[in-house]
């Protein structure tokens, strides 16, 4: 009897791992059509916000698939026709990061979901979860991509413009399609960043038995940066929902905090920090609110977008500065209660000084747009009056990086000092592992 107990613990040992291969795949799958359930639904209402649903022959579900496409850093070109004597051009380069976040959110949380409790994985664990997320992933994007494909014809009004184009059948159509080939690709590079930052941030996810020993110093400092980015989603949010009740324009409020609420507060957030944009708003196009960026960019040349230039408008933006200091104040002292209590100040500092450039950077990438759009007609552009535009924004890449290496410094430091009574949920033991 005593003889056949090892072997019988040994087996229920065994048991949870085998109960958990079978069902791998119907988790991941599970885990992958809940992002994409997430990144459909708020792309088609804030679609809906924005009066899309409106759009001609039955366009609205291949607009939805093409904004989740680009959400995840898929590629939807644009492409015009109006005729053999007249063209068109158009462009579009922006990521629609509140549909980004939904969907990063969903499927870190059902990467994470198996790995939790644990102190250490196998590496080929790891990478078996994530094979079976980028595999499914990959058909996910195989089928937006086929989706998100339309064309529209443009009416030129009414009067002389439209009478010439449809006499000369320069009636314009614009269009949109998926390289689905890049899509797999920046789709999948998009997925690993997400599966990569869920371990990073998360003190529950295990790690390979080589890396633990980075772990005290990399995931404090991730698990700080994601705060300071969702917090200033969150106040933003906040900030919208007033502005929508109280000011009117609730759809096109809703609409814009659906589509673009992180493209505006991670934007307010490097300015806050002193970085600058350079850009430009020409035609009907315009960017979403608050009004003061349209109003600073909307100049026959590139304007640069500072706190300078907006507070010449509004002397309220001054308040995105104290935010930044607060809110990066509070991330620096986050990271430095998360983290071993050995850790010295300038440690700290160096930290919060890597991770917020490393953020800051991450920021300027994806916070960045250019869409523009134009008709000409026997070399006359602009046909009809109104219907080409441009928007562009993009940072001052270099000021913005150093100006987040002085502020990480500098909190990194104080946050250390700050820290140093909060004696301290974050450590590391000498093994490798989390104190329970």
């Amino acid at each position: 009897m005593s003889d056949q107990k090892p072997p019988g613990r040994a087996a229920a040992q065994r048991a949870p791992q085998n109960r958990r291969a079978p069902h791998g795949w119907i988790h991941a799958l599970l885990a992958v059509l809940a992002a994409l359930v997430a990144m459909a639904v708020v792309a088609a209402l804030g679609l809906w916000a924005a009066g899309a649903a409106d759009l001609p022959g039955g366009a609205f579900p291949s607009v939805v698939a093409a904004v989740v496409v680009m959400a995840v850093g898929g590629s939807v070109g644009l492409s015009g026709d109006a005729g053999a004597i007249a063209e068109t051009n158009a462009g579009l380069s922006v990521l629609p990061l509140s549909v980004t976040l939904a969907g990063a959110l969903v499927i870190a949380a059902g990467f994470l979901r198996p790995l939790r409790h644990r102190a250490v994985a196998d590496t080929r664990e790891l990478a078996g979860w994530a094979g079976r997320f980028a595999a499914l992933w990959v058909l996910l994007l195989i089928g937006l991509g086929l989706l998100a494909r339309h064309r529209f014809t443009i009416s030129l009004g009414e009067g002389t413009a439209s009478d010439i184009g449809d006499a000369l059948g320069a009636t314009p159509k614009v269009g949109f399609e998926t390289d689905v080939p890049l899509t797999i690709l920046f789709g999948l590079l998009w997925l690993a960043g997400v599966l990569a930052v869920a371990l990073l941030v998360s003190r529950g996810a295990p790690l390979p038995a080589r890396l633990v020993r980075f772990q005290e110093s990399v995931r404090p400092a991730a698990y700080a940066m994601v705060v300071l980015l969702l917090s200033y989603v969150a106040l933003g949010l906040v900030i919208g929902v007033v502005v929508a009740v109280t000011k009117g324009h609730a759809a096109e409020t809703l609409a814009v905090l659906l589509l673009g609420l992180p493209n505006l507060v991670w934007l307010a957030f490097t300015i806050g920090l002193g970085a600058s944009w350079e850009g430009r708003v020409d035609g009907p196009f315009g960017l979403p609110m608050p009004k003061v960026l349209d109003d600073v960019l909307r100049t026959p040349e590139d304007s640069t977008l500072s706190l300078r230039t907006l507070s010449d408008h509004d002397g309220r933006v001054w308040w995105l500065l104290v935010v930044a200091a607060v809110l990066v104040m509070g991330a620096a002292f986050l990271m430095a209660a998360r983290s071993p209590a050995r850790m010295r100040a300038w440690q700290h500092a160096v930290h919060m000084a890597v991770a917020l450039t490393l953020t800051v950077l991450a920021v300027c990438l994806l916070a960045r747009l250019s869409a523009h759009y134009g008709l000409s007609l026997l070399g006359i552009g602009d046909l009809g009056g109104g219907l080409s535009g441009l928007v562009k924004l993009h940072p001052n890449l270099g000021t913005a990086l150093i100006l987040a290496v002085a502020w990480g410094l500098v909190t990194g430091f104080i946050g250390g000092l700050l820290a140093r009574p909060v004696h301290r949920r974050g450590e590391v033991g000498q093994d490798g592992s989390s104190p329970s």
